[in-house]
């Protein structure tokens, strides 16, 4: 029988990629979990979900976003993809309920995403998605909530690459965008939070 080097099999490939994907240091703000990811979708996945968290009070945490970011891996190539990988994700924040009215909001959103690939240099083709924001009012029992606003940006592109790092920071970046964070200063590096 002859002999195969596993280095570069699919499995190992992927596994790598996972095993990069773990040491990923992100802000303290932000938690990163590790959920079963979608098994039908692609021969090979992993799903992470990650919350911002509001820090001013330890005892009072609340989350300002959240969402999913998922890679799928089949060697097959789907055409759609136009490749062998694909990064799927999701985020979700509550913004100012006057930023409802505007516009252009979700041209803003779909804007944050790709602001956030370049300033990762998460190099990507293929890209698809919505953004949908949604206006809610409280009447009768629920009147004191008032008006709030919501956004969701829902995106997959392909990587052009193996450095999934970068898209990783990527799309956490856009959480913390739709969160309100500023953007951490140059040089500043994020202590590590555990993960769950």
């Amino acid at each position: 029988m002859p002999s195969r080097d596993i280095s570069s099999t699919p499995e190992s490939t992927f596994d790598q990629v996972v095993r990069d994907l773990a040491g990923v240091t992100v802000r303290p703000e932000v938690v990163l979990t590790e959920v079963p990811a979608p098994s039908r979708v692609a021969p090979y996945a992993m799903a992470l979900t990650a919350d911002v968290l509001a820090t001013d009070n330890p005892d009072d945490e609340h989350e300002l976003a959240s969402g999913r970011f998922v890679v799928l891996h089949d060697p097959a190539a789907p055409e759609p993809w136009q490749g062998a990988w694909r990064v799927v994700t999701f985020a979700r924040a509550s913004l100012e309920p006057e930023l409802g009215e505007d516009p252009l909001l979700n041209d803003v959103g779909w804007s944050w995403l790709q602001e956030a690939l370049g300033a990762h240099d998460a190099d990507f083709h293929a890209p698809s998605g919505t953004v949908t924001h949604v206006v809610s009012t409280g009447y009768g029992g629920l009147s004191d909530s008032g008006t709030s606003t919501e956004i969701e940006v829902r995106a997959s592109w392909s990587p052009s690459g193996l450095d999934l790092q970068t898209h990783l920071h990527a799309w956490v970046g856009l959480l913390c965008t739709l969160a309100g964070l500023p953007p951490l200063p140059e040089g500043v590096i994020a202590l590590p939070r555990p993960r769950r």
